[in-house]
């Protein structure tokens, strides 16, 4: 399978505008899920920008691509040196490395990609068939 690359670059920008609404307007959402949702959209435009960047990898090997280099930038977050903790003193910084660590954010990583990894292979199957049809 070859990704469009369009489509996941359109995808990627919806992914982080629901993102930064989940942030900004977490009322908008359950209380009980806490930050999760933008931790899980934050792995969704990790997921989508290796499917952009690697159009031609399976949907698997995208996802566990993906959950790899979450889960890093997550350990990473032990990692306190004085100039990477001005980093994430930033706004950019704060949202993409985000500044404590988390079992939690790591379980909210793996809930976007699976949710990335269901769509495609939905979208996939779909085409599949119509093509068959």
């Amino acid at each position: 399978m070859k990704r469009n690359r369009f489509m996941y670059a359109v995808a990627t920008c919806l992914v982080i505008g629901l993102g930064l609404l989940s942030r900004r307007c977490p009322h908008l959402l359950p209380a009980a899920l806490g930050k999760y949702p933008g931790d899980a959209l934050w792995a969704l435009v990790v997921f989508c920008g290796i499917g952009f960047l690697r159009p031609r990898w399976p949907t698997a090997l995208a996802g566990v691509a993906a959950f790899m280099f979450a889960c890093t930038v997550e350990f990473a977050k032990w990692y306190q040196a004085a100039w990477i903790e001005s980093v994430r003193a930033t706004l950019p910084g704060r949202l993409v490395l985000g500044s404590v660590f988390s079992w939690k954010n790591i379980v909210a990583y793996a809930t976007g990609i699976l949710i990335g990894w269901v769509v495609e292979a939905g979208i996939c199957h779909f085409w599949k068939r119509k093509r068959g049809a």
